[in-house]
């Protein structure tokens, strides 16, 4: 199957617009295509938010699109919107991507190589990163959470999305959901005199 790569933007980066993306994935390489160009922004977002590498954004992109392919015969309209389902596919590959050891990392590499960025490429990268910037650091001030509870919170005010839609990318109902942030919510306050002014609008979107 040929690889999607992504083509890095050649403009100064900026914050994805929210959307509510509505073309399903198709598992046909014509089809996806579509499905590929309104969901490139999010997902490359998405992976800004938590990597300061632009070499590791651009391959995670990659393998978040590549995987999306190769689920998408898979897709099922009634159980939600499709860019959800994406950033369902985005966090599972992100989460096997950091729970790999160096090792296997390394070996990965040897064999597949990284996708080849040019200099425009690379500053394309580095400019969207920079501007993710306030959001790594905003996931790292809560970084104390236990794990059900920062991704929660992760999606919901890094992510920018619903609490329906959270619970959509997480497999959940909406009531934990709920519950998780309202639990994060009174951790971050049970911290209040550690929290800092910039994290005070995590109080307020979890209220």
């Amino acid at each position: 199957m040929e690889e999607w790569v992504p083509l890095i933007p050649g403009r100064p980066a900026a914050p994805e617009r929210r959307t509510r993306r509505a073309t399903p994935p198709r598992p046909d390489a014509a089809g996806f295509s579509a499905f590929y160009e309104e969901n490139f922004d999010a997902v490359l977002g998405f992976v800004t938010r938590r990597t300061s590498c632009p070499q590791v954004a651009a391959d995670l992109t990659a393998d978040v699109f590549v995987a999306a392919l190769e689920a998408a015969g898979q897709y099922d309209p009634k159980r939600g919107a499709p860019y959800a389902w994406l950033y369902g596919i985005a966090r599972n590959v992100l989460a096997s991507h950091y729970r790999g050891s160096a090792r296997e990392q390394q070996a990965v590499a040897q064999l597949n190589g990284h996708r080849l960025l040019d200099e425009e490429d690379i500053a394309a990268l580095e400019e969207r990163i920079d501007a993710q910037r306030a959001a790594r650091e905003l996931s790292q001030r809560h970084s104390a959470l236990s794990e059900p509870l920062r991704e929660v919170l992760d999606l919901v005010t890094v992510d920018g999305l619903t609490p329906r839609e959270a619970a959509q990318v997480l497999g959940l109902n909406r009531a934990t959901v709920r519950s998780r942030l309202l639990r994060a919510k009174r951790a971050l306050r049970a911290e209040r005199p550690s929290v800092s002014k910039d994290t005070e609008p995590i109080l307020e979107v979890v209220s």
